[in-house]
C-alpha cells in the first residue's frame, strides 16, 4: 500500500511540474528560443497556455518561459 501513495505522489509531483505550454505547445523552434535585439518585434506569448499555467500551477510559467515554449511559433 506504502508503494502505491508512492507511485501517486510522484505522479503527482511530476503533472503538477509541467507547464502547458512546453508539454502540449510542440517543438520549440529557434524563434521561440532567441531573445529579440533591441529594436527588433517582440515575441507574442501564448494566451491560452499563459492563463492555463496560471489556473492549474502557476510555477509552470517558470518552465515554458524558460523554455521558450510560452511564445508563440513564427
Amino acid at each position: 500500500m506504502k508503494k502505491i501513495k508512492n507511485v501517486i505522489a510522484i505522479g503527482l509531483t511530476c503533472i503538477m511540474l509541467s507547464s502547458c505550454a512546453t508539454v502540449f505547445g510542440g517543438k520549440v523552434n529557434s524563434y521561440q528560443k532567441t531573445k529579440p535585439a533591441p529594436g527588433q518585434e517582440q515575441r507574442q506569448i501564448r494566451v491560452v497556455a499563459f492563463i492555463a499555467d496560471i489556473l492549474l500551477f502557476w510555477p509552470g510559467l517558470i518552465v515554458d518561459f524558460a523554455t521558450g515554449a510560452i511564445y508563440k511559433p513564427k
